[in-house]
């Protein structure tokens, strides 16, 4: 008999600094596969934009195996039963997934794969840290970022350095049951994707390539830099992270082997928040529906569609919200800080639940992670286990004046409003007649008027939030 072994990809779309690859190839032969499993994932199956990313990273993929990687759509137990029947495969290795719905899956698999003799062995190539082997001296997980970071990380055991790429591994390919890439209907109807296409590049190589040109030109501005919306201090490499196509450890040896200063600090503390962020996740299955600070539970939220869709066409009549949401749209991607502004509006400022835009993000963001976006939105909206507290409402006015301050982000965005002095860029609605009709702006025709008062509202949500804050969970 053969002695070959499934590699079985899945967030890990890679060939460097891959645990499960290399015990794979310790094997005679590997039998590379993809597998599309939306039926298990029910509600949490892949947006838009995340499904425009795996197809081009899937192509990118097979590139790179030589076109040798099988690809299947389908309930995985079922299709690993069948290539194993069929090409007498007796192991299956993989990479971790910390989904609550993949774990579960994934212990079925294992169960019923060791039923019929054939090895199965999963490893750890996603996070810097196991959820679970971070935890205080009594055993309980870290509630708050900080001691989870400095106390349960940086002093425990450091990340493991990063595999190479091996040669010389012999793979095969199912070329009777594999599916092109097109028959697994990733790309969406609608011409949606297409303006896409102009802002990224996809794989393993261009996540190399992009890496380094960030430690090159940005790492040394990232502590300040992070934050201003218009410069390229940020490394915009998440969506390359969630797909694998590049690994934390890969990205903390490298920065710490590059710099060992504030900066390269702060990009690991940011990795951190990753971590933290699955952390949440596997010790609360239910963070992504559920407030992990009951008494929210109890919070007085609008239902109110007409705006919840002018915030996600970015048509709020607020420059600052608007162009990030407009970013999102064309690009599949939002500065870190136009989140935090936009979220903020939508939770505090309009009173809308936050799992509202938990779903708008899951279906636009090409980096849309179900640990990160789900605790990222219980952070903004204060009901996290460290989140922001309640008073903490972002003015997008004043966040586009302090990180904005030449209006380059804003005017690229809202280009109809690109002719306003830098004095009413961010609040256009104060500017007087004269100003609007030399910039020829009219307000609630070539641009919106504001869906809501500021000011007004952030005051009516300190009230309610106050009122919250007095109720034991």
């Amino acid at each position: 008999m053969r002695d070959i072994a499934i590699h079985w990809f899945r967030q890990d779309l890679r060939l460097s600094d891959n645990p499960a690859l290399t015990a794979a190839s310790q094997h005679e032969g590997v039998f590379p596969i993809y597998i599309l499993d939306e039926g298990n994932a029910g509600e949490y199956s892949m947006g838009a934009a995340s499904k425009w990313w795996l197809n081009s990273s899937l192509e990118s993929l097979n590139t790179s195996l030589d076109g040798t990687l099988s690809l299947y759509s389908g309930n995985p137990i079922d299709i690993l039963m069948d290539i194993i029947k069929r090409h007498n495969v007796n192991a299956v290795y993989w990479n971790r997934c910390y989904e609550p719905w993949r774990i579960q899956r994934d212990t079925l698999i294992k169960k019923d794969l060791n039923a019929q003799g054939i090895k199965s062995e999963s490893y750890n190539g996603s996070l810097l840290w196991e959820p679970w082997a971070i935890k205080k001296s009594n055993g309980e997980c870290y509630s708050v970022f900080t001691p989870f970071y400095r106390k349960g990380c940086l002093q425990g055991e450091t990340p493991r350095e990063p595999l190479p790429v091996l040669s010389n591994i012999k793979y095969y390919c199912d070329t009777k049951k594999t599916l092109s890439i097109n028959q697994l209907q990733l790309l969406p109807y609608t011409p949606w994707n297409e303006k896409l296409d102009s802002h990224w590049t996809i794989g393993e190589k261009e996540a190399r390539v992009r890496f380094q040109k960030f430690i090159d030109e940005d790492l040394s501005q990232y502590k300040n830099g992070r934050n201003l919306l218009s410069k390229p201090y940020v490394s915009r490499l998440s969506p390359y992270l969630h797909f694998g196509e590049v690994s934390p450890n890969q990205l903390w040896h490298k920065v710490h082997n590059t710099s060992n200063d504030t900066n390269s600090d702060h990009f690991c503390s940011e990795l951190g928040w990753r971590e933290f962020s699955y952390n949440q996740l596997y010790h609360y299955p239910d963070l992504p529906k559920k407030n992990l600070q009951p008494k929210f539970n109890h919070f007085p939220w609008i239902t109110d569609e007409t705006a919840l869709q002018a915030w996600k066409k970015g048509q709020t009549g607020i420059p600052m919200v608007d162009a990030g949401m407009r970013e999102l749209w064309q690009t599949g991607y939002m500065h870190n800080r136009a989140r935090m502004i936009a979220g903020s509006f939508l939770v505090k400022n309009l009173g809308i639940h936050w799992c509202h835009g938990e779903r708008w993000f899951w279906d636009t963001l090409v980096d849309a992670d179900l640990a990160n976006n789900s605790a990222s939105w219980q952070w903004i909206s204060g009901c996290g286990r460290d989140a922001a507290p309640y008073f903490r409402i972002f003015n997008p006015v004043i966040q586009g004046q302090k990180f904005d301050p030449e209006g380059d982000y804003v005017r690229r965005f809202i280009p109809e409003i690109s002719p306003l002095p830098n004095k009413y860029l961010f609040n256009p609605w104060d500017a007087p007649d004269s100003i609007l009709e030399e910039a020829n702006i009219k307000l609630g025709s070539t641009y919106p008027k504001p869906i809501i008062d500021l000011k007004i509202s952030r005051d009516n949500a300190l009230e309610k939030f106050a009122q919250l804050s007095s109720l034991s969970e």
